[in-house]
C-alpha cells in the first residue's frame, strides 16, 4: 500500500525521537555516577614455573596447574567520565594439580580451589559517549586457596599409604592485578565487555609429610560478558 503524504512527516519524527533516545542513553552510558553491572565467563590460566618438591622425593620433582573456565560476574562504579573502581565477582575456580618433570605423565595429582578476591581502579579512555572505550586497570588480589583434595597418585608418590594418605595444603597470598579491556556500547543500557588481567603469584604448597614445593603461578584471566547500566 502505499504511504500517505501524511506518514512521511510522521514517519521522520519518530526515526528522528529514537535517534535521539538513543544517543542520549549512550551519552550517559558511562559517565559519572553510573552503576554497570555485568554477567559472563573467564577463563584463568596458570604460568606455572614450579620448584623440586623437597626431599625425600627425587629430583625434579614438579608440578603443573591446569586451567578453569567459570561463569563470573562484577560490579563498576563510575566515580569520574574516565575513573571507575571495579569489583570482579565469582564462586571460585577448580584447578587440577598434575605431575610434571620427574613425575609427568602421572596424572592429577590433586585438586585444589582458589577464589581470587580483586578490586581494580581502572582509566577508561576516550569521552563517556563513546561506543568503544579501551581501559587499564590495577589493584590489588587476595588470591585464597581452599578445599584441596589429593589423590591416591600423590600418595603413591610421596610413600604414603591409603589408610595415611599424603594431604595437600597451598597457602594463600596477597599481590596485585594488572588488566587491559575494552567495553563496546552496542545499545543505550548495553554494552559488550573483554578483559584480561596478569597476576604475579608465587606460593608454597605443604604436604602432610612435611615435604613443601615453591611454585610460581603467575596466572593470565580472560573474561567476555554482557554489561547493564543501572
Amino acid at each position: 500500500m502505499p504511504t500517505s503524504n501524511k506518514s512521511l512527516p510522521l514517519a521522520r519524527a519518530a526515526l528522528l525521537a529514537l535517534a535521539a533516545a538513543a544517543a542520549h542513553g549512550t551519552v550517559s552510558a558511562q559517565s559519572a555516577g553510573s552503576w554497570l553491572a555485568r554477567l559472563g565467563a573467564t577463563q584463568i590460566k596458570p604460568n606455572v614455573t614450579s620448584g623440586d618438591l623437597s626431599a625425600p622425593s627425587k629430583p625434579g620433582t614438579k608440578i603443573d596447574i591446569d586451567s578453569d573456565t567459570q561463569p563470573t560476574g562484577g560490579v563498576t562504579y563510575m566515580w569520574t567520565d574516565q575513573l571507575s573502581i571495579d569489583l570482579p565477582l565469582s564462586a571460585g575456580f577448580k584447578h587440577a594439580v598434575v605431575g610434571a618433570g620427574a613425575i609427568a605423565g602421572s596424572g592429577k595429582l590433586a585438586d585444589v580451589k582458589a577464589l581470587p578476591v580483586t578490586v581494580l581502579l581502572q582509566w577508561r579512555f576516550g569521552d563517556a559517549g563513546s561506543a568503544l572505550r579501551p581501559y587499564v586497570g590495577i589493584g590489588p588480589t587476595y588470591a585464597y586457596f581452599y578445599e584441596p583434595r589429593s589423590t591416591a597418585t600423590l600418595t603413591a608418590i610421596t610413600g604414603g599409604t591409603p589408610a595415611r594418605p599424603t594431604l595437600l595444603d597451598m597457602e594463600s597470598k596477597l599481590t596485585v592485578t594488572a588488566q587491559l579491556g575494552l567495553a563496546w556500547q552496542f545499545a543505550p543500557r548495553w554494552a559488550l565487555d573483554l578483559s584480561v588481567t596478569k597476576t604475579p603469584l608465587k606460593t608454597t604448597g605443604t604436604l602432610s609429610t612435611g615435604q613443601t614445593i615453591e611454585t610460581k603461578i603467575d596466572p593470565t584471566s580472560a573474561q567476555v560478558a554482557i554489561g547493564y547500566r543501572f
